[in-house]
């Protein structure tokens, strides 16, 4: 009896090879399943599943993932204003290891002998394919041709063709992987430090131009309303915001980075909804949250990115990071008014029931309410004694 492997497959090169290679050199039943977390259309998901069975894919499975994504890792990505080095919205990262859990899930429930992906051994997504993997199935195997094997794109083709199977694996000069949180760009200038992407090798284009008011209302830090339509759903919040602001070219950059095994990497991106969220909620937590909030809510999610990023979710001191996050959006409510232009946006302004400077303690700057210029004149006396201690002690002791 043949055994069961479920492939992750996506449709490109390495894991077209996989397929082939786990069927007729390895003998296996190969059940192929894609997991997709938003970024693609129903009609490439067909041509997908078209290519899996022809490549002698016993099934195929498309895993609709987007919302449980949302769910469970963009909302508190959000609430942490999480930019992986203050850049990177962490869009593919985040998105591979909820893709490994889908993926995992599925060959449990079909009783699959092993799993298998197409990664090499290069990179961050080995790492969070094999992890998920090990720690949600330990007794179901872990299959990896591509890295494994160390094998070339020049070897793949031939393979594939010498087996009967034909498709145009021309090399695109850029690699493209696209999610509900973004679009990662990687390519000939993301390989050298002195180099960043041309224009064209983004997958949007300036389409827009002047300038337009965009305002994005949040409820309890949750993306509710875009240009005061109400969503219901904040995916399709997302989707209309990454529809507006792809059209002024917002959203890209390069991140450099640590990567989990060790190295320094670059990927170019482009994020418009995430980057434009991303700010909008900072400027509103910067008017409802108090000074301490916001510095505390700063580590948590600086640090809840980094283990998003570090194929660290399933690590229980992410569901406490959560459990925080979640605590300090209760008056995270209001909108956010921004003007796009090309390349650019403004953060222009907030209107929230909660704006801690709507107060009757004072305008700054302007007008005090609350105290007298002798309640500042003790309060300055007070606040500057450790300091006059201080400085005190070294001028002694500069004349012994």
């Amino acid at each position: 009896m043949r055994q069961k492997v479920v492939l992750a497959f996506s449709g490109g090169l390495d894991t077209s090879f996989c397929v082939k290679y786990l069927t007729e050199d390895k003998g296996y039943d190969v059940y192929t399943a894609i997991a997709n977390t938003g970024g693609f259309t129903d009609d490439e998901l067909k041509v997908i599943e078209q290519k899996a069975i022809s490549l002698g894919a016993v099934r195929h499975a498309t895993l609709d993932i987007t919302q449980e994504y949302y769910e469970k890792s963009i909302r508190y990505m959000v609430y942490g204003n999480v930019l992986r080095n203050g850049t990177y919205p962490i869009s593919v990262s985040s998105e591979r290891i909820f893709q490994a859990i889908a993926i995992i899930n599925y060959a449990k429930e079909i009783g699959a002998d092993y799993v298998a992906h197409g990664s090499t051994g290069a990179g961050n997504d080995q790492i969070r394919f094999d992890l998920t993997f090990q720690i949600l199935a330990p007794n179901i195997g872990i299959i990896t041709p591509t890295r494994d094997l160390g094998l070339t794109r020049e070897y793949e083709i031939d393979y594939l063709r010498k087996h009967g199977y034909e498709a145009d694996f021309k090399k695109l000069e850029y690699s493209i992987n696209k999610g509900l949180w973004g679009t990662s760009v990687g390519g000939k200038e993301t390989l050298h430090s002195n180099q960043t992407l041309p224009e064209e090798a983004y997958p949007s284009q300036l389409a827009a131009d002047g300038q337009e008011t965009l305002r994005l209302t949040f409820d309890k830090g949750e993306l509710t309303g875009v240009n005061d339509q109400k969503y219901a759903n904040p995916v399709d919040a997302i989707r209309e915001v990454e529809r507006i602001g792809s059209r002024y070219a917002i959203g890209r950059d390069m991140h450099i980075g640590d990567t989990i095994i060790g190295i320094k990497g670059r990927v170019g991106f482009e994020a418009a909804a995430p980057i434009l969220i991303i700010a909008a909620h900072k400027m509103l937590e910067k008017h409802t949250l108090t000074k301490w909030q916001q510095y505390w809510k700063e580590q948590i999610g600086t640090w809840y990115g980094m283990f998003m990023h570090e194929a660290q979710y399933l690590e229980p001191v992410m569901r406490d990071m959560e459990q925080y996050l979640t605590s300090s959006q209760r008056n995270v409510s209001g909108t956010v008014i921004l003007t796009l232009r090309p390349y650019s946006y403004v953060l222009v302004g907030v209107e929230s029931p909660y704006d801690l400077m709507n107060n009757d303690f004072g305008e700054y700057g302007e007008v005090m309410k609350a105290w007298t210029p002798d309640d500042v004149k003790g309060f300055t006396t007070m606040l500057s004694t450790p300091m006059k201690i201080y400085y005190n002690i070294q001028n002694k002791n500069k004349h012994d």
